[in-house]
């Protein structure tokens, strides 16, 4: 119970849940669950181009010479990466941080996958870099380092996702609508 309990968003209750359900599933089932399970790790990878876990590297996107090269998003994590890429309104390559700035977690810029980005910005002809980055404290927090750290690159456009998105949210839980929206009507970052 201890064990599933440090999972996201997992309390006791459900950790005991889990128990209990594997307790009556019989030996295969949970011998492919630790199969699976332990292929996480062996079969999982993170794209040296843009950082996102995925099967292979580089990934699919990074491998799409379809993508518009002169666009980049930026976003914390993969989950974030795939909601901006299910609205089907992003066409560019992405660029995932890994973490976002959080004093409370002890996270500052240092811990940010800032060295490929920097590689990336010196050597492909990127006209536009979207920050999207939840709506939250430590969102906020990340994207105004961001932007300060990118003031070096003044011909690249910096903007951030519309509002309309609550505060507080994450990305991965945002409907892809209004996702959808806050892509289009985004806006360039002005001092």
């Amino acid at each position: 119970i201890e064990e599933f309990s440090r999972f996201p968003a997992v309390g006791h209750k459900t950790a005991e849940r889990f128990v209990f359900f594997l307790l009556q599933q019989d030996q295969t089932a949970l011998s492919r669950l630790a199969e699976v399970i332990k292929e996480l790790k062996e079969k999982i990878t993170i794209c040296r181009l843009c950082g996102a876990v995925a099967d292979y590297s580089p990934c699919q996107i990074c491998s799409d010479p379809k993508r518009n090269s002169a666009l980049l998003c930026i976003v914390a994590n993969t989950r974030d990466m795939i909601a901006v890429e299910n609205t089907g309104e992003f066409q560019g390559n992405y660029h995932v941080l890994g973490k976002v700035i959080d004093a409370a977690q002890g996270i500052g810029p240092e811990e940010l996958n800032l060295k490929p980005l920097a590689h990336k910005l010196k050597n492909k002809p990127i006209k536009e870099i979207i920050l999207a980055l939840n709506p939250n404290f430590e969102g906020e927090t990340t994207a105004l380092f961001l932007f300060q750290w990118l003031k070096k690159y003044p011909q690249i456009k910096i903007t951030r996702l519309a509002r309309g998105l609550p505060t507080g949210i994450d990305l991965e839980y945002a409907d892809e609508l209004t996702l959808s929206q806050a892509i289009k009507h985004r806006r360039e970052i002005n001092q």
